[in-house]
């Protein structure tokens, strides 16, 4: 169970990291629609996970999309710490992860309908 502390840091990476992908990241990433749906920080506070939810819209695989933004996690943790420099002492070191939980609900939902 996460402290209060971890809760609120979660809610800000998860704002700030939506933000970045939705403003700075286009030219790297390319055309695609990614969205932040989870973060889990370590006790710690030096491990964030971050669970991200790929739709490519011109080209490209939800797979090819992730190698980039895993290329990218250095830029992304600088972009990160620009943003919250004043509010945390230490920036967590950066994991992506992809999302797959509407694939699942989408699963069990065609299994139910059998």
């Amino acid at each position: 169970m996460q402290s209060t502390r971890q809760n609120k840091i979660c809610r800000l990476i998860q704002q700030d990291m939506s933000d970045i992908f939705l403003r700075e990241m286009k030219p790297v990433l390319g055309p695609s629609l990614i969205s932040v749906t989870e973060v889990r920080i370590t006790p710690d506070l030096s491990i964030a996970r971050i669970y991200v939810s790929i739709m490519p819209i011109g080209g490209g695989t939800p797979d090819s999309i992730m190698a980039l933004i895993r290329e990218n996690t250095a830029d992304l943790r600088r972009r990160l710490g620009m943003r919250e420099g004043k509010q945390l002492r230490i920036i967590p070191q950066l994991e992506f992860f992809i999302d797959d939980t509407l694939d699942y609900v989408e699963n069990i939902n065609r299994l139910l309908k059998q």
